[in-house]
């Protein structure tokens, strides 16, 4: 292990490690637009577990989502019970939610994974791993070609990175997962 070890160890309680640079840091963030390319990645050793290279072909993005439930919007008139609930409950995290905004953004490249970076008390700041399928540096790499295939294209809306695994219930196994795959909707298909 070598100095990677020290900076997960760094990022287990930020806030409390290095609190002068994380006021600056929030500062600066909450300045910027929503969707920042940036040229390094702020967690070098989160980013290297998800499949990061300093390589042409591989983009990087700071990607802000504001907190908070979402709402429906105000309905117009009317008092039936069926208008007035105002909460949605979507079962998607913050994490997929942003991995979804970067990928309208940047329609020809495959979003490989992403990880969280900050939070304040409005808004959460994910880093998303993207790659441009067309370039000649991926399709060489015998790490990053998979997700050149026709068959990765679009994989977050189809909620085939880790947050989106996550927010469909992918991660429990055995007992009490019986109903999840392939999916809530095709198993309910299914009983009918």
């Amino acid at each position: 292990m070598g100095y990677l070890k020290y900076v997960k160890e760094l990022w287990k309680k930020p806030k409390a490690n290095i609190p002068e640079l994380w006021r600056e840091r929030l500062i600066k963030w909450r300045r910027e637009p929503v969707t920042v390319r940036i040229e390094r990645p702020t967690r070098l050793d989160r980013a290297r577990s998800l499949g990061y290279k300093a390589k042409q072909g591989i983009i990087l993005i700071r990607q802000r989502v504001n907190r908070g439930g979402r709402m429906r919007p105000k309905f117009a008139g009317g008092r039936r019970p069926k208008a007035m609930r105002r909460l949605k409950i979507l079962g998607v995290n913050y994490q997929r939610v942003a991995e979804e905004r970067v990928q309208k953004k940047y329609p020809n490249c495959n979003v490989i994974n992403s990880y969280w970076v900050a939070k304040d008390g409005k808004y959460h700041w994910h880093e998303v791993i993207l790659v441009d399928t067309a370039h000649p540096q991926i399709v060489k790499d015998k790490n990053l070609k998979w997700a050149t295939k026709p068959g990765q294209a679009r994989r977050v809306t189809r909620g085939l990175t880790s947050a989106g695994r996550k927010s469909r219930g992918l991660r429990n196994k055995g007992k009490g997962a019986e109903k999840i795959r392939p999916g809530l909707r095709a198993n309910k298909r299914r009983a009918k």
